[in-house]
């Protein structure tokens, strides 16, 4: 199978099967490639959380949406699989987003005894916490997560599109905004 490198359309358009914030038929939907090892990953995450706060007045919360997608990068950050596996377990469980924010904020400490805490902090079943990861339960969910990034042109994290068109700008939150005020237009 080929790629277009220089696509700049999302390929996989968001749908109830996605990880969403907010309204998925909202005004304004971003969706974002990333990898919980990638330090540009978690600076383009609070980037976004500091722009959806900043637009929830002007916007409206129903009007925004964040769609979060896997994209590890495994041959340069060796826990990026595991821990998207971890944030898959926990939205079982119903705490995707909680454990989201836990392992971009806690990046340094992916291994598996970190993920484990993680989830015993969050009061996650570690029994079916542990077996969903011993079993590689959510492996495809991550590798179709991928494959949707790389049919799009994804070739690294963070890869950010907003309405479905790849934001290749400079990551700050003017930028950031500035570009949600045009897709809202």
């Amino acid at each position: 199978m080929t790629y277009d490198r220089d696509n700049r359309s999302l390929f996989v358009l968001p749908s109830t099967q996605d990880h969403i914030q907010g309204a998925l038929n909202a005004a304004v939907v971003f969706v974002m490639y990333g990898d919980y090892e990638c330090f540009q990953s978690a600076n383009v995450y609070r980037l976004i959380k500091v722009a959806q706060h900043q637009l929830k007045v002007s916007f409206g919360e129903n009007n925004l949406g964040f769609i979060f997608r896997h994209f590890p990068q495994v041959q340069i950050h060796p826990h990026a699989q595991r821990a998207a596996e971890a944030a898959e377990a926990a939205a079982a469980q119903g705490q995707f987003w909680q454990m989201h924010e836990i392992l971009f904020i806690h990046q340094q400490e992916l291994e598996n005894g970190y993920l484990v805490e993680y989830a015993n902090r969050l009061g996650l079943n570690i029994s079916q916490f542990l077996q969903d990861l011993s079993r590689g339960t959510y492996v495809d969910r991550i590798n179709a997560d991928i494959e949707g990034g790389l049919r799009s042109g994804v070739e690294a994290a963070p890869a950010l599109f907003i309405n479905g068109i790849r934001y290749p700008n400079r990551w700050n939150v003017e930028q950031i905004m500035a570009a949600i005020v045009a897709a809202n237009d």
